[in-house]
């Protein structure tokens, strides 16, 4: 297969999902917006065809937009979450619309384009082609976390079984890593994005890793020992969250009336499952489980050591159990339309012993996000860069609602302290003992 055809495929693959994920939607929401903080559906499949048509048509080929008129519409700096909800965009058949007219002409560039590897920075070994798949997967979890916030009976989704968890699994379990040095980052030509590049060696000392992230069962015993309402558990900027915002629990949780908790999960209310891996908690939440467990949130550095599957090589595997697929290896992909229970994914586990490292949840580090030693802008500075140094926390590992396109143990997530929409946990770190 040429290159070409596989990223025509690939390209394809993450499209059909994006429909797939969308036509359950009820049609009076695909052009609203359940809470400000997120775009109303029919905005996100637009601004998929919209930045297509940038890298892969206009720029490439220097064809005019089919939408001139809509380009600020679609720049998610030029018109932000808070107002797209408000102003005029394409409903939903015309986005429809945009999106096939727009992969028809990016199939024909990419078919008559240049992809060796010593040809343009952009094209070389298909890497915008690559982008493009990555933003459009990206979205696709963003797009999962609007639908979470819709309200009862506007979105059903068809769910996808998941292997059974270990009911073993109970109490924290530390993993002694002796650290050493760790060659950070992707090597270019992998797909990586800027933020994740370049490649560069640090030191990582000893530390402890939990095998796996905490569970609901593990966070339900923070509420009951008081984790909301204990301040020394937080820093002083988490506690002042919790209290303006009146948090009690994880997002979309509810006390049932009888002591316990069930939360709304996609529109339906349920009780919690205590085996199921922790989600929708915010940095100050996990950072306030982790003291309360007498650890900490791990560091950026000690994340990708323990998930990488060799830590000192520059040429690493993309996943944590190497160059295979995910397929009965980690909760990815957007078919569970939720976290696995702790062990259900034994065949995944990294060489550091630790479990879970891909797949189900993003976790939350203790690191802010800021530019790798070297950092260059590519192919435009607007996605990471500005970002940089502005309180905002790398998060880790990708989850269930992550596509394999953009998922590897070196891909760099963040986002700011207070959010929680995100389908995010936690993991504890320690010091070594």
């Amino acid at each position: 297969m040429t290159t070409a055809d596989l990223l025509t495929a690939r390209l394809e693959m993450v499209r059909d999902r994006t429909l797939d994920l969308v036509a359950p939607l009820d049609e009076e929401w695909v052009s609203r917006t359940p809470d400000a903080i997120m775009s109303p559906p029919a905005w996100d499949l637009a601004h998929i065809a919209a930045y297509e048509e940038l890298w892969l048509v206009t720029r490439l080929s220097k064809q005019q937009p089919m939408h001139p008129d809509l380009q600020a519409t679609y720049d998610a700096f030029e018109t932000p979450r808070s107002v797209r909800g408000e102003i005029r965009i394409l409903d939903g058949r015309e986005s429809r619309e945009y999106m096939d007219a727009v992969r028809e002409r990016a199939l024909e560039v990419l078919r008559a384009s240049d992809m060796s590897p010593d040809g343009p920075a952009l094209t070389a070994g298909g890497f915008v082609w690559d982008m493009v798949a990555q933003h459009e997967a990206q979205h696709d979890e963003t797009l999962l976390q609007t639908l979470q916030l819709m309200p009862p009976g506007a979105y059903s989704p068809c769910i996808g079984a998941l292997p059974p968890g270990d009911d073993g699994v109970g109490a924290p379990d530390p993993v002694r890593i002796e650290g050493g040095t760790m060659v950070m980052g992707s090597p270019a030509g992998r797909g990586a994005l800027d933020c994740e590049l370049p490649a560069h060696a640090c030191t990582v000392a000893p530390f402890r890793l939990d095998r796996h992230p905490v569970t609901i069962g593990r966070h339900l015993e923070f509420i009951r020992d008081g984790g909301y309402h204990d301040e020394r558990l937080w820093s002083a900027e988490g506690w002042a969250w919790c209290r303006s915002e009146g948090v009690e629990a994880p997002l979309h949780w509810q006390p049932d009336g009888t002591g316990g908790w069930t939360r709304t999960w996609f529109g339906c209310t349920e009780q919690v499952d205590p085996a199921e891996i922790l989600c929708h908690i915010s940095f100050h939440e996990a950072e306030a489980h982790a003291r309360w467990a007498g650890g900490r949130l791990p560091t950026e550095q000690e994340w990708e050591f323990a998930a990488r599957h060799d830590p000192a090589s520059a040429d690493d595997a993309w996943a944590p159990w190497g160059v295979d697929g995910h397929d009965g290896r980690a909760n990815l992909g957007q078919v569970s339309f939720r976290p696995s229970r702790a062990g259900a994914y034994p065949d995944g586990i990294a060489p550091s012993g630790c479990a879970h490292m891909m797949g189900d949840i993003w976790e939350w580090t203790s690191t802010e996000f800021h530019a790798y030693p070297g950092f260059r802008a590519f192919p435009y500075r607007e996605y990471a860069e500005p970002f940089f140094g502005d309180g905002y926390r790398v998060l880790r590992g990708g989850s269930w609602a992550t596509q394999s396109v953009a998922a590897r143990t070196t891909f760099r997530n963040w986002d700011l302290p207070q959010r929680r929409q995100i389908f995010s946990g936690v993991r504890v770190a320690w010091d070594a003992a």
